[in-house]
């Protein structure tokens, strides 16, 4: 509560006939009922999970199963791989995207509107059953196989997850470059910079400011979308516990204990984006932003300050 002296004049002397005004906060009794209705429906879910019929103890037991730890390098190892083929594809599809030659053009535009119009388990069925078009895969004198032999399901996993990914990365990849303004190519060209060196020194690292935030989501997202590989039988952390579960009689059990290593590894690569984010941001902001070890120490010393003073 605050009073705010209305009797002074323009030099502080008194004003004839004032009186001083009490300013009384504005209450918000609205954020304080929600506050109590968000805990009641949090506290109800706890207890339902609480009371179900569910063998937590079983999520613990297998929680370092090797079996389960096996899961999530497998799954680690198809998210880096399935990336890295995403993300040059994205790159060599932007540029082609933004060429001036009408054919690459049309075929880069053709890839993503095919690869962003079809679910990712479509495509992986796909890749898998592509033996009733290619009975043989012919390299000539390096490989001859047939079809069913060359597509096992980590290279279906690999082309799936990773064909699909290069569709998504071509479109952020685009945006980055668009977002570089045109001075820039026009003042490396004019230091005698070629198209490509000045797409590699200048337009490159500017677009790296809007083309990571949206990759690091795509990360995130890639390692979840992993799970959709136990449908061609490539053994990960959600084959392993789907596995582990019908063994053992916890199939809903081990689901919960994907969840949480899904979480940790999520959590992980978030901290992860956050610092790639702030390295990059340090071109665009005279002040980076705190780190989450800064921020709780801002916070804990604050604590230890006396109201209204320094410490």
């Amino acid at each position: 509560m605050t009073d705010i002296d209305k009797t002074a004049g323009p030099q502080g002397t008194p004003r004839a006939g004032a009186e001083a005004i009490k300013a009384i906060p504005v209450r918000h009794y609205g954020r304080y009922v929600s506050a109590v209705i968000a805990i009641a429906i949090l506290v109800a879910i706890v207890y339902a999970f609480g009371q179900g019929r569910i063998n937590w103890h079983a999520v613990p037991d297998y929680f370092f199963d090797d079996r389960i730890l096996t899961g999530v390098g497998k799954t680690l190892l198809l998210t880096v791989l399935s990336m890295v083929i995403g993300i040059v594809g994205g790159i060599v599809l932007a540029v082609m995207r933004l060429s001036k030659n009408p054919v690459t053009s049309s075929i880069a535009w053709f890839y993503i509107w095919f690869f962003r119009g079809t679910p990712v388990l479509v495509q992986l069925f796909l890749w898998f059953n592509l033996g009733l078009v290619f009975e043989y895969i012919n390299l000539m004198p390096f490989y001859k196989d047939y079809w069913s032999n060359f597509m096992t399901p980590l290279l279906t996993a690999l082309l799936g997850l990773g064909l699909n990914e290069a569709a998504y990365m071509a479109e952020i990849c685009r945006a980055g470059l668009l977002a570089v303004d045109e001075g820039q190519t026009e003042a490396a060209h004019a230091l005698g910079m070629s198209q490509g060196k000045t797409l590699r020194r200048v337009i490159i690292p500017q677009a790296m400011r809007v083309i990571v935030p949206p990759t690091g989501n795509e990360v995130i997202n890639m390692l979840k979308t992993t799970s959709l590989v136990a449908a061609v039988q490539y053994p990960e952390l959600f084959r392993y516990a789907q596995d582990i579960g019908q063994n053992s009689g916890a199939p809903v059990e081990m689901y919960f204990l994907a969840a949480a290593w899904y979480l940790i590894m999520t959590s992980v690569l978030s901290v992860g984006q956050y610092y790639v984010e702030r390295y990059y941001a340090r071109g665009s902001s005279r002040q980076l932003p705190p780190t989450p070890w800064q921020k709780v120490r801002t916070n804990m010393l604050s604590l230890g300050r006396p109201k209204g003073g320094m410490a």
